[in-house]
């Protein structure tokens, strides 16, 4: 299907009422009063905060949506085992987001360190960058923590910019999130580490924790977010071909590591001051400006320079313009990860004090929320277990589910609550007997049952 073709659909769909668009109803709304959780380091029972979890309130006009969040997700943050002594912190925010976003038909604006999009439990998404340069007149790195600061301050255009995601990774929790002074937030695909196909990091082995949602190469994934020009982010996996069909597929990005020994050029061939060459210290991807972009025509599955396409998605089935949190085959995160370098639309989208224009209050429970559980894959683990049991659902979670362990006799021993937002709970299962029990999970319109042994 021609682009000329989606850009039409898009339009058709984003002039549809505003009730019904996902920029509204697409937010996962704290109904139930549930908290924040987080780890401290050495200690992996979580501690509950005093400060609501996902979004409080979505408001529109015919314009606009307005997002109110503290920033604090439904999962359990940390700990931050990098030095960082943050914690997520109630943001108290309110953006201010487009609903009807359009096109950039002019120069592309590049993605900004700090927020360039929300999550939809209000966590901010930031870009790939991390805030560390090379500075090339001292032949050494700039910005951030411990470094001096960069020449002409931390907004200033440097020929070599750090990846967060590769410089980061050891101060990342389990849900591959981490704090900037206490505004927690995301520059990759928000599932949990231990969850990918080739586990890269080890926070998760004594800090459970979950993310956003879990990957099911089975099934289109979840709208995960919005960028700051209006158009939706998914998770890692769609439709094969743009127009809905083909079947499911990874989503893939159009970047690809340069081959590049010496930091010299850019992959346009600008000539820049010289970088560090390549080593084992500042190793290809240690740049974000060691990407180049590689154009796949015909192969829908490639994704344009924005990190993005035109297709048919659950949410538009006419078609829009959408972002995706690239992964490679291993399910790690690929660059530029979510959005970038640059926005495909026009950037309007801002954080307010307040709202100066007249609104409606969008009710969560007018609308109709299917449930995760005809198509979720339910997961208990670990199965014999004596210990500790987790039970997890694929895909996003928008309600509390209630779980219940069962003996052989039916009587309910332990119940407890995958909480919205997340995708997984826990029982404690160190004073119950061996034997056969039965895990059923319920959302009160559908239930799944898993078969589980405990052992001594």
């Amino acid at each position: 299907m021609k682009k000329s073709i989606f850009i039409i659909c898009s339009l058709i769909t984003l002039g549809a009422s505003a009730q019904m668009s996902p920029a509204i109803t697409g937010w996962l709304i704290n109904t139930t009063g549930i908290n924040g959780r987080h780890y401290v380091s050495g200690n992996s029972t979580p501690i509950n905060d005093a400060v609501e979890a996902n979004v409080q309130t979505v408001q529109y006009s015919s314009n606009w949506v307005y997002i109110s969040t503290t920033g604090v997700p439904g999962y359990i943050t940390g700990p931050f085992l990098d030095g960082n002594p943050s914690q997520a912190t109630n943001q108290n925010a309110i953006f201010k987001m487009p609903l009807n976003p359009v096109q950039n038909t002019g120069t592309p604006t590049a993605t900004t360190m700090g927020n360039i999009g929300i999550f939809i439990n209000g966590v901010a998404m930031f870009d790939n960058r991390d805030g560390v340069a090379w500075d090339t007149s001292s032949g050494a790195l700039c910005g951030g923590p411990g470094n001096p600061p960069c020449p002409g301050g931390p907004n200033a255009t440097m020929p070599w910019n750090r990846d967060a995601v590769l410089a980061e990774k050891p101060g990342f929790d389990c849900s591959k999130g981490h704090p900037a002074m206490g505004n927690y937030h995301h520059h990759q695909n928000p599932s949990a580490f231990n969850l990918d196909l080739v586990v890269i990091s080890d926070i998760c082995d004594l800090y459970v924790a979950d993310g956003l949602y879990t990957i099911n190469d089975q099934e289109h994934s979840p709208l995960i977010g919005f960028s700051y020009d209006g158009f939706p982010v998914y998770g890692a996996y769609g439709y094969a071909n743009a127009d809905g069909s083909g079947g499911i597929t990874r989503i893939k990005s159009g970047y690809q590591l340069r081959n590049i020994t010496v930091r010299t050029h850019w992959a346009d061939g600008t000539d820049v001051a010289d970088g560090p060459a390549v080593s084992t210290t500042y190793p290809l991807g240690y740049f974000k400006e060691d990407y180049e972009f590689v154009s796949h025509p015909g192969q829908d599955d490639y994704l344009d320079e924005h990190n993005g396409r035109f297709c048919v998605t659950p949410e538009y089935p006419q078609g829009t313009y959408a972002y995706f949190a690239t992964v490679d085959a291993n399910w790690n995160s690929a660059y530029p990860y979510l959005v970038g370098p640059t926005h495909y639309g026009v950037v309007s989208a801002s954080k307010v004090t307040s709202i100066t224009e007249p609104v409606t209050t969008y009710d969560p429970a007018s609308a109709s929320v299917e449930s995760i559980l005809d198509e979720a894959i339910v997961t208990v683990f670990p199965n014999p277990a004596s210990d500790l049991v987790a039970v997890q659902v694929s895909g996003i979670n928008k309600r509390d589910q209630k779980v219940f362990m069962f003996d052989q006799q039916g009587n309910i021993i332990a119940e407890t609550v995958i909480t919205q937002g997340s995708t997984i709970a826990h029982f404690d299962t160190r004073k119950m007997y061996p034997g056969i029990y039965y895990v059923t999970i319920s959302d009160g319109v559908t239930s799944r049952t898993e078969k589980l042994e405990i052992i001594k």
